[in-house]
């Protein structure tokens, strides 16, 4: 599994911000929209990410893309806390 500092460096080159996020059990974030791309990898536990109606299920070591103003939510849904990271394209 990759680092937050490879991640993190990894993202910058691609033009993304890098921040850490940490949900309890069962946490949902619903129905958001962002005006820039936005990336995720998930470092512990199981989120389910919902983008413009499509659900795929992300692990430890998963990265996932959401396009600029699609409609997305991220769920915790492994019964454990979830930690990723998140980052948005610089302007």
């Amino acid at each position: 599994m990759k680092t937050r500092s490879e991640i993190s460096g990894a993202w910058e080159t691609r033009g993304f911000s890098c921040d850490l996020w940490t949900d309890p059990p069962a946490q949902k974030w619903e129905n958001y929209r962002h005006e820039v791309d936005e990336l995720i990898y998930i470092l512990e536990g199981i989120l389910e990410l919902e983008v413009s109606g499509k659900k795929k299920t992300l692990k430890q070591g998963d990265e996932a893309f959401i396009p600029a103003k699609a409609n997305h939510s991220v769920r915790n849904v492994g019964g454990t806390e979830a930690k990723w990271l998140y980052g948005y394209k610089n302007r």
